[in-house]
């Protein structure tokens, strides 16, 4: 059996698998990934930079639908577990990261497909960036708010909050590999 055969298939960091020798195609996995850390990270350095949300706090983009709205979460989803000390901060990045692995984990024994390995792309985009938001800032960087039809939503989120919501919910539904019905 040559390498990658058998019972103990490649590595997914192993460059054949970039070559689409490893089931899946991991090419997805690192576009998506890349993408939308990319995006992120750009993103968060224009809001908080360029138009000055860390000094001003709000600005109304169409209110009440989209406003932006600087909150420096140290928790997880909405505030929650959040402290001020570093071990919460280290404790969370530590965390993500696991969660990365563990992803990587199953992809490279499920092999899943393109929209698999798109779906663990950027839910992996989504957790880096907000890893780059605790070790940069201590926090990370949430400023989208919307609410609608009277109902005042006091969160904010970011792009990689979304991303990782859509990137699990992808792998959920593709996991497998098949075509949706």
């Amino acid at each position: 059996m040559g390498r990658g055969e058998g019972f103990y298939p490649v590595s997914p960091l192993d460059t054949g698998c970039l070559e689409g020798k490893c089931g899946g195609n991991m090419r997805y996995l690192l576009w998506a990934t890349t993408v939308v850390l990319v995006l992120d990270q750009a993103i968060k350095w224009w809001v908080i930079q360029v138009l000055d949300l860390k000094t001003v706090f709000a600005i109304d983009v169409l209110p009440p639908f989209l406003n932006l709205r600087m909150a420096w979460n140290r928790g997880i989803n909405f505030g929650l577990f959040a402290g001020d000390d570093n071990g919460t901060r280290w404790t969370l990045i530590a965390l993500a990261l696991a969660i990365v692995v563990f992803v990587l984990w199953w992809i490279w024994r499920d092999r899943p497909g393109r929209l698999g390995m798109i779906s663990a792309g950027i839910l992996i985009g989504g957790a880096f960036g907000n890893v780059i938001d605790r070790v940069v800032y201590g926090a990370v960087a949430d400023f989208i708010n919307m609410s609608c039809c009277g109902l005042t939503n006091p969160f904010a989120f970011n792009l990689a909050d979304i991303a990782i919501f859509v990137g699990a919910v992808g792998l959920v539904v593709f996991a497998d590999g098949k075509k949706p019905a």
